[in-house]
């Protein structure tokens, strides 16, 4: 498979790093855009062809990933007109922007609007995709590897709500995650424990949590009363949580990103 990606920055360059890692493209079958010389210099450390030219890039490609910033991509897309060939799939990774804007800026009907998340850096993200009606099952199956090269979940769905709504969860997602760590970390510390110490505990039993309840299928609800025993430490922890009312703070916080997202949609 030949791909084109437009934006060598640090979603742009994790693609690249998630694809040769898994060997969906050799290195002589890339080619990568981006704007800044230093930024270039380093790309080309992975044996791709790397150019300032964002139609170059694109010239042969069966897969183009766009990977610039929102405000960037009506611009960006409407200088690719052309520049690929009409059975080549277009995918933007672009947050907020619907998949109609994708395609009237870039004159293309077999567009994939995609919502990865941060981990995808390390090959270990979520993402979903919203493809067009004019997107093959053979485009859709390249799409499926690409994103398979950097993310453990990939779902596929049906209309920009939907990606709205994901946004709301795992785009935004590793933000809360961050914060509760973080909480964490600051009441250990502030009781008396080492922050190196308290830092590595959490980030521990954060992976550790996660693995346990992929790996054993069982719901989160049953592993937190496996957890909790009558009258203990986890008990008074969770009540003091519930009191706190944590659950209604994240139920506010995922609908109010949600909104955002199709708030910023709009304006696209």
């Amino acid at each position: 498979m030949r791909i084109g990606i437009v934006g060598g920055g640090f979603m742009g360059e994790a693609f690249l790093r998630g694809i040769l890692r898994a060997e969906v493209a050799a290195p002589g079958e890339i080619a990568v855009a981006e704007a800044v010389p230093a930024k270039r210099a380093i790309l080309a450390e992975h044996g791709v062809r790397v150019t300032d030219d964002a139609q170059s890039a694109c010239i042969g490609a069966d897969l183009v990933l766009l990977a610039v910033k929102p405000q960037d991509l009506p611009h960006v897309a409407e200088g690719l007109r052309g520049a690929f060939a009409g059975s080549a799939v277009l995918v933007s990774i672009a947050a907020g922007l619907p998949l109609d804007a994708v395609q009237r800026h870039s004159g293309h009907r077999a567009c994939v609007r995609v919502m990865p998340n941060l981990p995808a850096a390390i090959g270990e993200g979520a993402a979903v995709y919203y493809p067009a009606p004019e997107v093959s099952p053979d485009q859709r199956a390249k799409v499926r590897r690409l994103l398979a090269a950097v993310c453990s979940a990939v779902v596929e769905v049906a209309d920009d709500e939907a990606v709205d709504l994901a946004t709301a969860l795992h785009g935004s997602g590793p933000a809360y995650v961050y914060l509760v760590a973080e909480a964490m970390i600051d009441a250990a510390v502030r009781l008396g424990m080492n922050r190196i110490d308290a830092t590595s505990l959490v980030f521990a039993t954060f992976v550790g949590s996660v693995r346990y309840a992929q790996e054993s299928g069982t719901h989160p609800a049953e592993l937190r009363a496996a957890v909790t025993s009558p009258g203990g430490t986890t008990a008074a922890a969770l009540r003091e949580l519930e009191s706190a009312a944590v659950r209604a703070a994240f139920d506010d916080a995922i609908e109010a990103a949600f909104l955002r997202a199709q708030e910023l949609g709009e304006l696209a």
